[in-house]
C-alpha cells in the first residue's frame, strides 16, 4: 500500500506533467485526482475544460486549477440535484472547498488566474491574444510555471479528501 506521501507525491507529478503536455489545468487537476482517488467522472471531467486559464482563457477568473480542486470536492461532498430541488440547503462543501481556497490564496496571492499570473511570471498575460500566449508559452508556463500550479492544487485537494472527506462522502 502506498503511503500518502507517495498518493500525494504522484497526484502532484500526474497533475503536473499533464499539464505540461495537454494544458486545460481543471482537467489536468481532475485527471490526476480520478486516477489516483478515483474522484470524479467524464461528465465532471468534460463540463470542467471551459474553465481553464481563468475561465474560457479569460485570465480574469478563478484559476482552473482552483476551481478543478474545487470541482472534485464538490463532487464528493456537494448538494446532489435531488438535494437541491427539495430545497436542502447542504453547506458542508464550503467548509472544504474554503480550505483549498484560503491555502492557494496563501501561496499566489490570489485565486485569480491573472494574479497568479502575476506572482509566478511578475505579469499576466492574455491567453486569446496569440502573440501574449506565446510570451506566456516562452516565459515556461507550461515547463515549470502553471504546471507547478496544477501539481499543488491538485495535492493540497488530494490533502483534503485523504485527510478530511473519509467520512463525510456518506454523512454529507
Amino acid at each position: 500500500m502506498n503511503s500518502q506521501k507517495d498518493i500525494l507525491d504522484d497526484v502532484y507529478q500526474r497533475a503536473f506533467q499533464y499539464e505540461a503536455r495537454l494544458g486545460s489545468c481543471p482537467q489536468c487537476v481532475l485527471a490526476a485526482l480520478k486516477e489516483t482517488l478515483d474522484v470524479g467522472d467524464d461528465s465532471i471531467f468534460k463540463a470542467s475544460q471551459g474553465l481553464a486559464g481563468g475561465t474560457a482563457l479569460s485570465s480574469e477568473g478563478t484559476c482552473g486549477a482552483l476551481a478543478g480542486g474545487m470541482i472534485a470536492i464538490g463532487s464528493l461532498v456537494g448538494r446532489t440535484y435531488q438535494e437541491f430541488s427539495e430545497g436542502q440547503k447542504k453547506r458542508l462543501v464550503f467548509k472544504y472547498t474554503r480550505q483549498l481556497y484560503d491555502r492557494f490564496v496563501r501561496e499566489y496571492g490570489s485565486s485569480l488566474c491573472c494574479g497568479v499570473q502575476k506572482k509566478i511570471f511578475g505579469r499576466s498575460y492574455i491567453l486569446l491574444d496569440k502573440q501574449q500566449y506565446e510570451a506566456f508559452e516562452k516565459a515556461g508556463a507550461h515547463v515549470d510555471k502553471c504546471t507547478s500550479v496544477a501539481g499543488n492544487a491538485a495535492k493540497w485537494t488530494a490533502e483534503i479528501i485523504l485527510n478530511e472527506l473519509q467520512g463525510e462522502k456518506q454523512e454529507g
